[in-house]
């Protein structure tokens, strides 16, 4: 991961993982309704009943249809948290790097399959649009994840995000640590979910936020306040470890949402690694 890093070159980078994501899998175009079975995906309102596989429902009591290779309509929409947190670094990886990595990825899995994308920043809790769908949009969202820089805290309590489209299937992708002071990233998701917007949420931490086995003392920075505190970090190391533990729990019940998934990935994890986990 350090390696991609280094590269200093986003799109050389996304290449590099998705051509190693691709390796040994057998490439074509988006799925959707053809003669070659593919793969299954949730039923959705809108989709033919008489597509749905009912040996799949009796043995998972949810109902799934069958896709096939096929041309792709789908809007893929990109997410980048821009807040300070996302500043925070482990042995070298700044959360930042590996978000925008990852995204570069994902923009370049979705133009081999012709799939519509645009690109998002989430900053001091506004959404802004940075590159719409279009001609030229991969190799643009590319560019602006390059330049990207992430500051400051979320200050809106009502953030909205675009309106989606009513007709189109769409997937929104986004890359954040999800950490939040109150509810406002919850919130959002739930305002968005919906039968035609699968949401995928990429959860990217530390090891030390998950384990905080820190030994010593240390000079504590609140990455988008600035605030600062010293500590012992065993004085504190049995409190922060239970209320990172509680918080992830309770995200990955709050996250139970039918066309939600979570997806939790430590930083010193290949990208590659964690793309598998969403593209199985």
């Amino acid at each position: 991961m350090l390696n991609l890093i280094k590269l200093n070159n986003l799109h050389l980078a996304g290449k590099l993982v998705s051509d190693e994501l691709l390796l040994g899998i057998q490439h074509s175009r988006r799925s959707g309704v053809g003669t070659e079975f593919e793969q299954f995906r949730h039923y959705v309102v809108g989709d033919d009943p008489k597509r749905i596989d009912y040996k799949r429902l009796a043995q998972t009591g949810q109902y799934y249809v069958r896709e096939s290779a096929t041309e792709s309509n789908q809007h893929i929409r990109l997410l980048l948290d821009l807040s300070g947190s996302m500043n925070y670094a482990e042995a070298g990886i700044a959360r930042l790097d590996y978000a925008k990595i990852l995204l570069a990825s994902l923009a370049y899995l979705a133009n081999r399959q012709g799939d519509q994308l645009s690109l998002y920043g989430l900053q001091h809790g506004v959404v802004q649009p940075l590159v719409p769908a279009g001609k030229q949009s991969f190799q643009r969202i590319v560019a602006t994840l390059e330049t990207a820089q992430a500051s400051g805290e979320w200050q809106n309590k009502e953030t909205k995000f675009p309106e989606f489209s009513r007709k189109q299937s769409e997937m929104l992708i986004l890359a954040s640590d999800f950490l939040q002071a109150d509810d406002e990233w919850l919130n959002l998701i739930r305002s968005l979910a919906g039968p035609r917007r699968e949401i995928v949420i990429f959860q990217l931490l530390g090891n030390q936020e998950l384990d905080f086995n820190l030994t010593g003392f240390y000079r504590f920075q609140d990455l988008e306040t600035g605030r600062e505190v010293e500590l012992q970090a065993e004085s504190v190391r049995s409190e922060v470890q239970m209320r990172a533990s509680a918080y992830l729990a309770m995200l990955d019940e709050a996250l139970r949402l039918p066309h939600v998934r979570l997806i939790r990935a430590r930083l010193s994890e290949p990208i590659a690694l964690v793309l598998r986990k969403f593209l199985n």
